[in-house]
């Protein structure tokens, strides 16, 4: 499912600033205190802090195949029903990380969400961080380790089922074949936190952008339906959005949200 966007321009003043300094510091804390509802839209670079590696930097998990199959071959849905033993082997290693712990980006998130200033947080990471920090509105648009389903009679999972097996997790009901409730290749994104996410964006005046190049779709479109006033990228490198953007600050996200967690 993909939601069309409402037909709208983004109603921004570009400014792009350098990266952040202290004068960074007291612009983005403006913004942010003058907003009304804030809507953040994250991505692998919200987590790295956390020691979980992102997918396209040159140490990122893209960069880790197996053997001659390419990871996105091995993240897809045919190589999970063609090859579930390689499949299982790989994503334990890669994409399972149980002593990541929430950094000051997640935590910052989650007490803005308890004192009514986010609206929620849409986020295309499946580490769960943002859940284990406090937040509670949280769009998870690729899915979540942390869930896991039977695919014959639908039993629900935890992790310690998928990441303490030898070998093809099964269920211990019926024996059939467990799968982790995340968005392979192939498949579609989710309706609910498609449907979320998309609401939370078009009703906040200021969007928060982070850690992501914007270039995974259908979830990077989910930004058009921003209409707000402010948009704000934190990000590493350069994005699509970046012309269009109240403030850039090329800095790592936990670095720049940990100071400005107490508006």
């Amino acid at each position: 499912m993909f939601i069309s966007p409402p037909q709208s321009n983004v109603n921004v003043n570009a400014v792009s600033y350098p990266p952040m300094t202290t004068d960074s510091i007291h612009a983005l804390r403006t913004l942010l205190s003058a907003a009304n509802t804030i809507a953040f839209f994250g991505g692998a670079g919200v987590s790295t802090e956390s020691g979980i590696p992102d997918f396209r930097s040159a140490d990122g998990l893209y960069s880790k195949s197996f053997g001659s199959v390419s990871p996105e071959q091995i993240l897809s849905h045919s190589f999970f029903v063609s090859h579930p033993e390689e499949f299982y082997s790989y994503y334990r290693t890669h994409l399972i990380h149980p002593k990541a712990r929430p950094n000051p980006a997640h935590r910052t998130l989650a007490h803005w969400e308890r004192i009514g200033l986010l609206s929620g947080v849409v986020t295309q990471n499946i580490d769960g961080l943002h859940t284990a920090a406090g937040s509670r509105r949280v769009a998870e648009l690729h899915g979540s380790i942390h869930r896991n389903h039977c695919q014959d009679c639908g039993q629900a999972y935890g992790l310690d089922v998928v990441y303490q097996s030898r070998n093809v997790p099964t269920c211990p009901g019926c024996g059939g074949v467990i799968k982790p409730d995340v968005v392979l290749y192939e498949e579609p994104l989710p309706d609910e936190p498609l449907i979320d996410a998309a609401q939370w964006i078009a009703r906040a005046d200021t969007l928060i952008i982070a850690g992501t190049s914007l270039s995974v779709y259908p979830a990077a479109g989910l930004v058009s339906w921003f209409t707000g006033n402010t948009l704000i990228i934190i990000n590493r490198d350069i994005t699509p959005s970046d012309d269009a953007a109240s403030l850039v600050v090329h800095e790592p996200v936990g670095k720049v949200l940990g100071a400005l967690r107490d508006l």
